[in-house]
């Protein structure tokens, strides 16, 4: 886990499947979230792709859902 804020869980991840703008996120080897993207990855048109280090938002409610916030450059 990297960041707890009011209701909210951020936890890295990498970016197994996309399927018609929902992405599979392993958090950890047990661990997938199924993901959309955030309204401003959307609006700025980042591409999001199989194997991408993403930064997920999940709600500590459900936690099998959420939104990819930010995308890690490549090193």
């Amino acid at each position: 886990m990297v960041n707890c804020d009011r209701d909210r869980m951020q936890f890295e991840g990498i970016v197994v499947a996309d399927n018609k703008g929902k992405f599979t996120v392993q958090v950890n080897p047990t661990y997938n979230v199924l993901c959309t993207l955030a309204g401003k990855i959307r609006q700025n048109s980042v591409r999001i792709l199989p194997g991408d280090r993403v930064k997920v938002e999940v709600s500590e409610y459900d936690t099998t859902q959420g939104r990819i916030v930010f995308r890690m450059k490549a090193v």
